[in-house]
């Protein structure tokens, strides 16, 4: 739809619909251009509402945290969906059981699993993403993935109906699963273990340990650009890269972190071509060494 007719539509969410949104500042590479229409969801009965009124007439992308999504400089013909802080409350549900928002960050539900003596949501805290996005790709580390703690999810598809999935009804596989890619999710229940805040935070500890030793850290970046190949061979997607490419490849400012290889890095104004390339060329090279095909872990809104 033309932008005359959307505002006319959407009248009624003035307030939180903003039109030409900048996105650049919404994701961790600090790259990307405009979104058509720019919708944040203050609570479930107006989000219900919003899309029951575009009636799947639209594009639709949801942000979350941004951490591992690279985003066009071009304009997104579609409306970009942000969840509000109404979606990111986190409860017990009975003391081995969490409900989660699906805004909520994956390090916010691993330190309340830890206030409430539960372990299992360790790895969590070393994930940098909300838990929509953990459960889209089933995001994981430390041989530890979402799926391992998964109960149900409550989502909403694009056409406005609520529906709920138990965690045994979906095939996961590493970083993926067959959910819809129109769901929305809205908030799940995870399964924890009882144990002692000391226990569980020892944990916690040792493991972002870890990842600061292997990681860049708090850089313009989008974290695991590929997936491990796991069904093509044992070496990490890391190690691939390093026999294949040269650490000091780069396009514009895209660069490859010297720290992890599997790092692409924004070290000023580089744009989403500059990324891409670097990512097109990195597969390539890959594929040309070592005859594996890398698959993308990020995700492109283009």
């Amino acid at each position: 739809m033309q932008i005359r007719q959307l505002k006319d539509l959407l009248k009624d969410f003035d307030k939180n619909v903003t039109y030409d949104q900048d996105l650049k500042k919404k994701n961790w590479f600090n790259i990307g251009g405009k979104s058509k229409v720019f919708y944040k969801a203050e609570n479930l009965r107006d989000l219900v509402k919003f899309l029951k009124l575009l009636d799947n007439n639209e594009k639709i992308f949801i942000i979350g945290a941004g951490s591992n999504t690279l985003i066009s400089d071009n304009i997104f013909d579609g409306v970009v969906i942000k969840l509000s802080k109404n979606f990111n409350r986190i409860s017990l549900l009975r003391e081995d059981v969490i409900i989660s928002g699906s805004g909520v960050l994956d390090s916010s539900l691993s330190s309340f699993a830890a206030e409430n003596n539960l372990s299992g949501f360790e790895f969590l805290s070393c994930i940098p993403g909300s838990i929509g996005g953990g459960i889209k790709m089933n995001a994981g580390c430390f041989g530890r993935e979402f799926k391992d703690i998964l109960l149900s999810i409550q989502a909403i598809d694009q056409k406005g109906n609520l529906i709920t999935i138990p965690s045994k009804e979906i095939n996961f596989d590493y970083r993926s699963n067959d959910l819809s890619g129109d769901l929305i999710f809205l908030s799940a229940s995870f399964k924890g273990t009882k144990s002692n805040f000391n226990k569980v935070n020892s944990e916690v500890i040792k493991m972002k340990s870890l990842k600061e030793k292997n990681q860049p850290m708090r850089i313009k970046t989008g974290g695991s650009t590929f997936k491990n190949p796991i069904n093509q061979t044992d070496k990490k997607v890391w190690e691939l890269i390093r026999e294949s490419v040269a650490i000091d490849t780069k396009f514009g400012d895209a660069y490859i972190s010297e720290k992890h290889s599997n790092f692409f890095v924004n070290k000023g104004n580089a744009t989403f071509n500059d990324m891409k390339k670097l990512i097109d060329f990195v597969s390539k090279k890959v594929l040309e060494k070592t005859g594996i095909k890398l698959d993308k872990e990020i995700k492109i809104l283009e």
